[in-house]
């Protein structure tokens, strides 16, 4: 597992590259659960989302060799735009894998940043290609499974953990578990007593299967919510979720689509329903924890289109 000093180092690390995004009250979301919410916006980030820290931080630990020779990301959307943008100011070729049912607007940044996109019937074919990558010589960016990754995205912990007031319950997206791992290893240093709560949409539920299993397992994937859309946590993910985050709910996607349409409304952010999700189980949380708690909700993303929403409130019936 990562520690504190590894979250630190990619702090200094990644700081030129990435923006110290904001963690703000929210009066908004307060109004609408009935406790006091603090939002740290990460859809504010370079690339629209948190991918860009852990994208970062790797592509700035890679050898002399390993950037004449590229890289590469297999991604449902955010990892891939964080590659393919970082890959570019970093002056380091990308390839970025992605499945045909990624959104338009994810392929669209991927090509416009200059990377070479490779696509997939799917998620598991998409993962199926990286030894085929390696083998061509390219160095494999991990969404998740890779600590230098992993201590990127904590480097969000950090900041949240430093610039939070009093909060007593922290909630995060959790796809293949990079994130969280991270965050939380940084929540449990700077904020022991606090509460960490993941969330994942039904239809993505590979860190609960693995939680209930006690060891990575694939499942079938069938959210609409692509970016977590990880067919299977891994070993690494599962020990520092296992070791550090209280418990990971599980939303269906009817509400975390319905909670991106909240968090615009409510919060006056634009988010996708990786973050949206986010809003859903908060609800779940004050249910479990009552009128004391005080949230600290990680909106780790907003890269989607008024169509793609407009869409997905008409399918669940929310318009």
């Amino acid at each position: 597992m990562i520690d504190m000093s590894q979250i630190e180092a990619a702090a200094e690390r990644i700081a030129g590259q990435v923006v110290r995004t904001p963690t703000v009250p929210s009066p908004g979301l307060s109004a609408l659960l009935g406790v006091p919410v603090t939002v740290k916006l990460e859809l504010l980030q370079r690339t629209g989302s948190f991918k860009a820290r852990g994208a970062a931080a790797k592509l700035l630990s890679l050898t002399d060799a390993e950037r004449a020779a590229g890289v590469f990301a297999v991604s449902g959307g955010n990892h891939g735009i964080a590659v393919a943008v970082m890959a570019a100011a970093l002056d380091v070729k990308a390839t970025v894998v992605m499945p045909r049912s990624a959104s338009g607007y994810a392929l669209e940044q991927v090509e416009a940043a200059g990377a070479s996109l490779r696509l997939t019937d799917g998620m598991d074919e998409a993962f199926g290609m990286v030894a085929r990558l390696q083998e061509e010589g390219l160095t494999l960016v991990h969404p998740f499974d890779d600590p230098v990754v992993i201590a990127g995205q904590g480097t969000v912990g950090l900041e949240f953990a430093e610039d939070a007031g009093d909060v007593t319950d922290f909630v995060v997206s959790v796809g293949g578990g990079g994130l969280i791992s991270g965050v939380a290893t940084a929540l449990r240093e700077l904020r022991p007593g606090a509460r960490i709560w993941g969330v994942e949409t039904g239809g993505a539920e590979s860190m609960s299967a693995a939680l209930t299993a006690g060891a990575p397992v694939r499942v079938p994937l069938s959210s609409v919510v692509t970016t977590l859309s990880a067919p299977s946590v891994s070993p690494l993910t599962h020990e520092h979720v296992a070791a550090l985050v209280d418990e990971v709910l599980v939303v269906p996607d009817r509400d975390a689509v319905r909670g991106t349409l909240d968090l615009a409304h409510h919060a006056k952010v634009w988010t996708e329903p990786a973050a949206g999700c986010v809003l859903a189980a908060a609800r779940l949380v004050v249910e479990r924890v009552g009128a004391d708690a005080r949230l600290g909700l990680l909106v780790c993303g907003g890269n989607t289109t008024v169509d793609d929403v407009t869409a997905w409130a008409d399918r669940f019936g929310l318009r």
